[in-house]
C-alpha cells in the first residue's frame, strides 16, 4: 500500500496492519493501483477464455461445495453468483463495529487486488469507493467456520454491493438500497465467479485480527508503562533490566525490547534502587534481626517485578509473530479457484483455509491472558501490606477497617483473569460441515473474537493496577521522585480519577481508565515523557 497525504492505494502486495488501522479509524480516500487494475483485467480475460473453452471451473460452471458435481449453464452466471451471496447471508448475533467492518473491507479489497481472483476491475473500484464514501456493511459476528474462509460474514459484505442487506450509518443498521440511492450509486450485477471471490476468503478473521494485533501491541507497551510506575512506587531494583542480562545472555527480541522499554520508562527515577543498595539494606536489616525472608525480598524481588522482561518479552515475541502472519495473509490471494498468467491449469486449492490466522489469534489469546495475570499479581503486591514495602493494607488512606480502600477494586481484576483463562483455543475446535466437504475447519474468526475479548478484559485489569499505583504514589508522598515517564503516567491516571481519600464508588474510575487505555492515552503520555528525557545519543527501543 502506498501512503499519500490523503490517499491510500491498494496494490495487493504491501498492505500493513497500520494501514488497516487507519482505514478502520477514518475515511481516507482509497484507490486501487493502476498495476493492480491491469493485473486484475488480465486475470479476468484469462478466466473468461477458460470458461469459453468449456473447461470446468468450480463455482462458475458447477454448484458449490458438496454440489460440485452439478453442472450450471453459463447463461446463469449472474443468478448463480447472486444466489450464493443470498444463501450465505445467514450470519447471526451482534454486528461488528463500524471500525471492524471497515477493516474487513480493506482486507477483502487487498486480497482481490492481488490479481489472481479473476474479478473485474470494476468490483475492486467499488470496494475502494465504499471505503472512501464510508459505506460500511453491517456484518454479524457469528457464522464463520474459517473454511471455506469467512463465508457468512463476507456474504453480508457482498450483499451490499448488489444493493441488498444492510449498512451501518451513525451506528445504526440501515437498508443498503436506501443509502446507495442517496449517493447516486447503482448496485453491481455480479458476473462469473465474483460472488464466490467475494465470500470465499479469510478477510473477516484477518481484518479483525489486524485490529486485535495492533491493539495488543499497544497493550503490551502500556502494560510496561504500568509496570514501570509500580516498580518505582515499590522502590524495586533496576538491576534486572540492565541490558547485558538480556542482549548478551538471553537474546530473545521481545525480552531485549521489554527490558529496554523499562529502562527508558524509569530513566530519571529517584525511587528505584540499584541492586547494591538493596544488598546493603538487606545486610543492615539482618544485623537488626529482621526475618531472613524479609531480607530476601529486598535482595530479589518477586517474579511479577523482576521477571517482567522475560514474561512481557515473550508476549511481545508472540505478537511480533502474529503481526508477521497477519500481514502475509493481508497480502495473499485467499479464495478459490485462482488464475495465473503463465500456468495453463486453473488452481483449485484451499487458500481460503484460515488455519494460519486461527493459530496466530489463539497464540495471541494465550499471551494476552498471561499479560493480565502479571498485572493482577502486581496489583496484589500493592494491596497486600505484607508485600508492599510499607504501604497500608488495600492502600487505605486513613481509618483502615472503617474504610476498605482498593479491596473491592481488586475483585474485578481477579475475576477477569479467571475469565480470560476460560477462553480456550478455537483453532482446534473443528466441526465438519457442508456434507463433510468442509471436514476440517479452522474456526479462525472465533479465535480472533476470543483474542479481542481478552484484549478488552485486560484493559480493565490494567486500569485497576494503574489506579492502585497512583494511589500508592500519593500515599508515599514522593511524586517528585518519579521518573518523567512515571510522572506523566501518574498525571494521566489522575486526569480520570482523583485520589481515594475515603471509600467511594469505584466502577466509574475503573471504566474511565480502561477507556483511556483503549484509546492509547498512556502510551502517548508516557512515551512522550520518556522520549523527552532520553539522552540525545541513546536510541529508543
Amino acid at each position: 500500500m502506498t501512503l499519500h497525504p490523503e490517499t491510500l492505494t491498494f496494490d495487493g502486495e504491501s498492505l500493513r496492519i497500520s494501514d488497516v488501522r487507519a482505514v478502520a479509524a477514518g475515511r481516507p480516500r482509497c484507490v486501487v493501483g493502476d498495476k493492480a487494475l491491469e493485473k486484475a483485467a488480465r486475470s479476468r480475460r484469462l478466466f473468461e477464455d477458460t470458461v469459453r473453452a468449456g473447461t470446468p471451473v468450480y463455482g462458475v460452471t458447477t454448484g458449490y461445495g458438496e454440489m460440485i458435481y452439478m453442472l450450471v449453464d453459463t447463461d446463469k452466471e449472474s443468478e448463480l453468483q447472486t444466489n450464493l451471496v443470498r444463501s450465505h447471508s445467514a450470519g447471526v448475533g451482534p454486528l461488528f463495529s463500524e471500525a471492524e467492518s471497515r477493516a474487513v473491507l480493506a482486507a477483502r479489497l487487498n486480497a482481490l487486488a492481488k490479481g489472481y481472483s479473476a474479478v473485474r476491475p470494476e468490483l475492486l473500484e467499488r470496494l475502494a469507493l465504499y471505503i472512501t464514501e464510508g459505506i460500511t456493511p453491517a456484518i454479524p459476528e457469528i457464522g464463520s467456520l474459517g473454511a471455506s474462509g469467512d463465508l457468512a460474514p463476507l456474504a453480508h459484505l457482498a450483499a451490499t454491493l448488489i444493493g441488498e442487506g444492510y449498512v451501518l450509518k451513525d451506528g445504526q443498521r440501515v437498508e443498503t438500497a436506501t443509502v446507495l440511492r442517496s449517493l447516486g450509486i447503482e448496485p453491481l450485477r455480479l458476473r462469473f465467479k465474483e460472488g464466490l471471490a467475494l465470500i470465499n476468503g479469510t478477510s473477516a478473521m484477518t481484518g479483525l485480527g489486524s485490529l486485535v494485533t495492533a491493539g495488543a501491541l499497544d497493550q503490551v507497551r502500556q502494560a510496561e508503562i504500568a509496570t514501570a510506575l509500580v516498580l518505582e512506587v515499590l522502590r524495586a531494583s533496576a538491576g534486572p533490566f540492565q541490558p547485558e542480562g538480556h542482549a548478551l545472555a538471553r537474546p530473545h527480541r521481545g525480552q531485549i525490547d521489554s527490558a529496554a522499554a523499562l529502562r527508558e520508562l524509569t530513566r530519571g527515577s529517584k525511587l528505584l534502587r540499584e541492586h547494591a543498595d538493596l544488598r546493603r539494606e538487606a545486610e543492615l536489616n539482618k544485623e537488626r534481626g529482621t526475618d531472613v525472608t524479609r531480607t530476601e525480598v529486598y535482595i530479589q524481588k518477586a517474579y511479577s517485578l523482576r521477571a517482567v522482561p522475560q514474561i512481557l518479552g515473550a508476549v511481545r515475541d508472540t505478537l511480533y509473530r502474529t503481526l508477521e502472519t497477519v500481514e502475509i495473509e493481508l497480502n495473499s490471494a485467499n479464495d478459490n479457484p485462482l488464475f495465473f498468467d503463465d500456468v495453463d491449469e486453473v488452481f483449485h486449492g484451499a487458500n481460503f483455509h484460515g488455519q494460519p490466522i486461527a493459530f496466530a489469534m489463539d497464540y495471541t489469546t494465550i499471551a494476552l491472558t498471561q499479560l493480565g495475570v502479571l498485572s493482577e499479581r502486581r496489583t496484589n503486591r500493592l494491596l497486600n501490606r505484607h508485600l508492599s514495602d510499607g504501604l497500608p493494607e488495600f492502600l487505605v488512606a486513613g481509618d483502615p477497617g472503617l474504610h476498605s480502600g482498593f479491596a473491592g477494586a481488586q475483585y474485578p481484576a481477579t475475576a477477569l483473569v479467571a475469565e480470560n483463562r476460560t477462553i480456550g483455543p478455537a483453532s482446534t475446535q473443528s466441526v465438519p460441515s457442508n456434507g463433510d466437504n468442509q471436514d476440517v475447519v479452522s474456526m479462525g474468526l472465533i479465535s480472533a473474537r476470543n483474542a479481542r475479548r481478552v484484549l478488552s478484559n485486560n484493559n480493565r485489569i490494567l486500569a485497576v493496577e494503574l489506579l492502585a499505583a497512583a494511589q500508592a504514589v500519593d500515599i508515599r508522598g514522593r511524586r517528585d521522585g518519579l521518573s518523567p515517564a512515571g510522572a506523566a503516567t501518574y498525571a494521566a491516571v489522575r486526569a480520570h480519577a482523583p485520589f481515594l481519600e475515603r471509600d467511594r464508588w469505584m466502577s466509574d474510575d475503573i471504566e474511565a481508565v480502561a477507556a483511556a487505555l483503549e484509546r492509547g492515552e498512556f502510551l502517548a503520555a508516557a512515551g512522550a515523557a520518556a522520549a523527552a528525557a532520553a539522552p540525545a545519543d541513546v536510541p529508543e527501543s
